[in-house]
């Protein structure tokens, strides 16, 4: 048994307010586990996006997140879960004026993007991104892999 103060678990920057990745803290061999808070605006990831190989199942503690999906917007509210399947696309979105507080499941625990989209000023429509690390690794940058515009900064 392996048990951890939330807390005590350092954030990560992205485009959560809060993200604490709970798996190593709490020894999870087999699943990813993520604690975020979301500000207004705020996303549990950087852009639409699936998992070739993971499912996920996102549990909204309080607040109410609108999830992306293929077949059209879907709002999570408090006390509520939703799950997707491997390869299925989404983005959850805090839309609403107060915080969200949600936990992130995965199995299996490690797995690649299949591909993350997002919207490119440049191409003029959602295209296929990279995550990268600005040059003093105080930031992630959304990158298309189209053009090589930057299409988010998340500090």
């Amino acid at each position: 048994m392996e048990k951890v103060r939330i807390d005590d678990v350092s954030s990560y920057v992205g485009p959560a307010d809060v993200k604490r990745p709970l798996t190593d803290a709490l020894g999870a061999e087999d699943v990813a586990v993520n604690y975020y808070e979301l500000a207004p605006g705020d996303s549990f990831a950087f852009g639409y996006h699936a998992h070739e190989d993971q499912e996920e199942v996102f549990y909204v503690q309080s607040g109410t997140v609108t999830f992306e999906t293929e077949a059209g917007d879907v709002a999570v509210a408090g006390g509520e879960a939703v799950r997707f399947g491997a390869g299925e696309f989404q983005r959850g979105v805090n839309e609403t004026d107060e915080r969200v507080v949600a936990l992130a499941l995965g199995a299996p625990r490690d797995s690649e993007l299949t591909e993350l989209r997002r919207r490119c000023g440049e191409c003029g429509e959602r295209t296929p991104n990279e995550i990268e690390a600005t040059d003093d690794r105080d930031a992630l940058l959304t990158r298309c892999l189209d053009c090589g515009s930057v299409t988010g900064r998340f500090d």
